[in-house]
C-alpha cells in the first residue's frame, strides 16, 4: 500500500511539473491582463502599443475605445484598471473618481475632413468659417467666406454649390472637448453661446457615434464635413483641410506642425490639465486643432506595478516613430515627460 502511495505521489509531481514546464514555455499561464476603455482618438496607437507590451512584459492589453465619456465612468466605477480621455477631468469628475490621477500619455491633431466631389485635395479653412459652418451660418462649399481663402484652385478642381453637412460626434467625446475648445478660442460668438465640453448642444448638422462613425459618413456623404483624429482621416482615404493658425498660416496635422503646438507647453500645472488650441502667432507651425490625451489611473490599485510598467514604457519606448509615425501622433515633450512619469510614481498598491 506504501509503495502504491508513494507511487501515485510521484506520478502527481511528474504532471505538476510537466504543467509548470509547459506554462513557461507558452508564457500565457503567467500574462497579466490589464483592461481599459475610453478615447477612441488614442485607440489606434493603443493598438500598436498592444503586441509589444505583450513581448516585453506578457500583459495581455484589453482596450475598448467606447469614447472619451464612457472610459471615464468606467474607471470611476472601477469596472477597468485604467480609462482614457482626451478631455481632461472637471471637478466634479476628479471628485467622483476617488483618488483618479491624469496622466498625459499622447499628443495629436484634430483633423478636419471633407467631401468634395471634384473639390480642392488641399482646403484651406479658418476657425472663423468652421465654426460658422457648425453654427449654421455657411450652408454651401461655393460661399464667398470659403471661396476667399482658396483664391488658386488646381485644374479640374471647384467649389461647387453643394450644401455642406456638418458631421458631429454624439455622446460625451474628448475629441468634441478638443474641437469645441478650439471653437471658443477662435469664435466669439461659438464661446458666448454654444462653449466647450465633451457633448454641447450642436445648432447644425448630423450626429454620429465614434471616430469611426464621423469619418464614415463623412466618406459616404458628398458635402460633409466632421472632425476626427487624424489617423482615422487617412484610414478612410479622406481629405482634410489646412488650418489658418495664429500666425496666418494654412497648417495640416502633420507631426512637425503637432509637436510644434505641443512644445507650447512650458510648464505643466498640478493636475496636469493642458491646452494647447489655437497657440499665438509666435508659433508659425504650430498646428491649431491639437491635444494631449491622457490615461486616468487610480492612486491605489492592486495592479499598481504592472499599470507603472505599462505606462511609463508608452511614455518612452512607446513614443518611438515605429508606432507614432505612422499614425501622425508626435512624442510628447520633455517637459510634458518628466511631469508624466512623476505623476505616474503616485500609483500604488
Amino acid at each position: 500500500m506504501r509503495k502504491t502511495a508513494l507511487a501515485l505521489v510521484a506520478l502527481l509531481l511528474t504532471a505538476l511539473v510537466a504543467v509548470g514546464a509547459a506554462g513557461a514555455k507558452t508564457g500565457k499561464s503567467q500574462a497579466t491582463v490589464i483592461n481599459g476603455a475610453g478615447s477612441t482618438f488614442v485607440s489606434p496607437l493603443v493598438s500598436l502599443w498592444t503586441p509589444a507590451l505583450g513581448t516585453a512584459f506578457d500583459y495581455t492589453l484589453q482596450y475598448s475605445g467606447v469614447g472619451s465619456g464612457a472610459g471615464i465612468t468606467a474607471i470611476t466605477n472601477r469596472s477597468v484598471d485604467f480609462g482614457a480621455s482626451d478631455a481632461p477631468l472637471t471637478a466634479d469628475q476628479f471628485a467622483a473618481c476617488n483618488g483618479c490621477v491624469q496622466i498625459p500619455w499622447a499628443l495629436a491633431g484634430t483633423a478636419v475632413p471633407y467631401n468634395i466631389p471634384g473639390g480642392p485635395a488641399r482646403l484651406h479653412l479658418t476657425g472663423a468659417i468652421i465654426a460658422k459652418i457648425y453654427l449654421g451660418q455657411i450652408t454651401n462649399w461655393n460661399d464667398p467666406a470659403i471661396k476667399a481663402v482658396n483664391p488658386k484652385l488646381a485644374a479640374g478642381e471647384t467649389l461647387p454649390d453643394l450644401k455642406i453637412t456638418p458631421v458631429y460626434r454624439t455622446g460625451n467625446s474628448g475629441t468634441t472637448y478638443n474641437f469645441t475648445d478650439y471653437l471658443a478660442a477662435v469664435s466669439p460668438q461659438w464661446s458666448s453661446q454654444i462653449g466647450r465640453g465633451q457633448s454641447v448642444n450642436w445648432p447644425a448638422g448630423v450626429g454620429a457615434s465614434g471616430s469611426a462613425g464621423v469619418a464614415g459618413v463623412v466618406k459616404n456623404t458628398p458635402g460633409a464635413i466632421c472632425y476626427v483624429d487624424t489617423a482615422f482621416a487617412l484610414s478612410n482615404g479622406l481629405h482634410f483641410g489646412a488650418i489658418q493658425n495664429a500666425a496666418g498660416n494654412f497648417i495640416f496635422p502633420s507631426i512637425r506642425n503637432v509637436v510644434a503646438a505641443g512644445a507650447t507647453v512650458k510648464s505643466v500645472p498640478a493636475g496636469n490639465e493642458l491646452h494647447i488650441v489655437n497657440p499665438d502667432k509666435t508659433n508659425p507651425l504650430a498646428y491649431p486643432i491639437s491635444t494631449y490625451t491622457y490615461i486616468i489611473l487610480p492612486q491605489k490599485t492592486q495592479n499598481a506595478p504592472a499599470l507603472r510598467k505599462m505606462v511609463f514604457w508608452a511614455l518612452t519606448q512607446g513614443q518611438a516613430g515605429k508606432y507614432t509615425a505612422k499614425l501622425y501622433f508626435a512624442p510628447i515633450p520633455k517637459v510634458v515627460l518628466v511631469a508624466s512619469e512623476k505623476a505616474l510614481q503616485g500609483i500604488s498598491s
